[in-house]
């Protein structure tokens, strides 16, 4: 990974792009709390995701337009790509929810930043780019954390540790692709609004025909789910997830590898405070190990996406 800074925009761009680390920080903050917002809204899996996307949809679009006043029309390369980037991520919060539902929000959050690791493997094998020795060592401490937190030994938290921790697996590996093809899409680091825009509307489409399909769709909700759901989309997925594309792609690689534990370990605490989830012993212990895996895993490669490396 390159240890030099990425070069940002020049000073007085704004306020944020100034100050890349704040951004980066109050990101993952406001994504930690993702997975506890769905917890607090009580409904399905695929109805959360349905309304996390459509609810995030007319501040992005408003973003979007902003970007296109200023630097023409979205290339239909770019729309595509974002399109199947949307496809992976509605896979990705599917999958995450269930695993909420099986192991905590805490646990769950903690297993789908395993994308880090996902990542890098994947563009080993179908993109061809190099994989560093130490990134071998973190993908072993990140499995073994993995085992850990199913559950193995006995008492563990969670209604089915050992399927949350399947389902986890597989949100970490869906929001992979999402990485992968969204970096394509966002080449022009000046828009990161509209594929967001693109993807998020896919994701939201794709979360409905999958909802209806499994039978999980609910839209007939009344407060407070509404408002529970309003705050994950606007306020997480959009709001969030800008605040990470303004401050990761600009950080050096130390920054970010430690900005990269935030999310999990603020979502393990406000888990235990909201919900009072209790992680055994061993499963701590598992969360550690995959801390330290996300921390190797950051320090050797440089962020590769304007969505920045954090899950939910």
């Amino acid at each position: 990974m390159h240890q030099s800074k990425i070069e940002g925009p020049p000073k007085g761009s704004g306020y944020l792009a100034d100050r890349p680390a704040l951004a980066a920080i109050l990101g993952a903050l406001v994504i930690a709390t993702s997975a506890i917002l769905f917890r607090l809204a009580e409904v399905t899996p695929a109805t959360a995701a349905v309304f996390r996307c459509f609810y995030a949809l007319p501040l992005l679009l408003l973003i979007a337009r902003r970007e296109q006043r200023a630097h023409g029309p979205m290339d239909r390369r770019v729309i595509g790509l974002a399109m199947i980037a949307g496809l992976f991520f509605s896979a990705d919060l599917l999958f995450w929810h269930h695993a909420i539902e099986e192991v905590g929000a805490g646990l769950a959050t903690v297993l789908g930043n395993t994308q880090v690791i996902f990542v890098p493997l994947i563009a080993w094998l179908v993109l061809g780019e190099r994989l560093r020795p130490a990134l071998i060592w973190s993908v072993a401490l990140v499995m073994l954390g993995v085992v850990l937190i199913s559950g193995i030994g006995g008492a563990a938290y969670g209604r089915n540790p050992g399927l949350g921790v399947i389902f986890g697996a597989t949100t970490g590996l869906s929001y992979a692709g999402f990485i992968l093809v969204q970096r394509s899409a966002n080449r022009d680091d000046r828009r990161p609004g509209g594929p967001l825009l693109v993807a998020t509307a896919a994701a939201g489409l794709a979360s409905l025909c999958a909802g209806w399909l499994l039978g999980e769709i609910d839209l007939r909700l009344t407060w407070p789910a509404h408002g529970w759901l309003l705050l994950l989309g606007v306020g997480v997925h959009a709001g969030g997830w800008l605040l990470i594309s303004i401050g990761l792609p600009r950080l050096p690689a130390a920054v970010t590898s430690v900005l990269l534990t935030i999310q999990p370990v603020a979502s393990v605490i406000l888990g235990r405070l909201i919900f009072a989830e209790t992680p055994s012993p061993l499963q701590l212990g598992g969360v550690a190990l995959v801390v330290v895996g996300l921390v190797v895993t950051g320090r050797e490669r440089r962020p590769i996406s304007p969505s920045g490396r954090v899950a939910g």
